[in-house]
């Protein structure tokens, strides 16, 4: 899951938000660093991502890419599935995309202190062209891929991914819908269980 899900899987408690958010930026056991409740959302952040890559349906998803793209067909799919929830999103919030991204760069900028460097740097270049409502267009996850593919250590290819999105469309986006539910599932039980 990308930023979107992420976001999106973490409930209401905007402190569970940021830390799913920043997630990737918070190494090994440096978590017990932050207050309790973003903690849990770091916690969250690195269950999902364990859940994801484990499943199915994903697998499905990223064999289409690995001959390709080896050890990056995880994160390409990832983005692939923010597109599609993006754009499947008034089937899953009552709060319209424009509004939520809005409401969700204003709550980081509340909790500001508590993102990491590295993340900040990204954040800024995130609400500036508004990645999050952009996902939904193609153009968007092309500029998503090809940011991502300049920074990489070796060559990934990641900035022709686009093209495989548009190719194989409509089963990228049947694994969506058939892998979402369950990973909405999983988050809504795993913040039961560490509330």
């Amino acid at each position: 899951m990308n930023f979107l899900a992420h976001i999106y899987l973490s409930g209401k408690s905007e402190e569970v938000i940021i830390g799913n958010f920043i997630g990737d930026f918070v190494k090994g056991s440096d978590f017990r660093d932050y207050p309790e409740e973003i903690q849990r959302g770091i916690g969250l952040h690195r269950k999902i991502d364990e859940f994801t890559d484990t499943h199915e349906v994903v697998r499905s998803s990223t064999s289409i890419l690995r001959q390709k793209y080896r050890h990056y067909s995880p994160v390409i799919v990832d983005i692939f599935y923010d597109h599609f929830l993006a754009r499947s999103w008034k089937e899953v919030s009552d709060t319209p995309l424009k509004a939520f991204t809005g409401w969700f760069y204003s709550v980081t900028d509340r909790f500001r202190d508590m993102i990491p460097r590295r993340a900040a740097h990204m954040l800024k270049y995130m609400k500036r062209d508004n990645w999050l409502y952009n996902y939904q267009f193609t153009e968007g996850i092309d500029r998503a891929l090809t940011g991502l593919a300049s920074r990489t250590t070796f060559k990934s290819h990641m900035e022709e991914a686009v093209h495989d999105l548009k190719a194989n469309y409509d089963k990228f986006e049947r694994d969506f819908h058939a892998f979402f539910p369950d990973a909405v599932a999983f988050s809504q039980d795993y913040l039961k269980k560490n509330s």
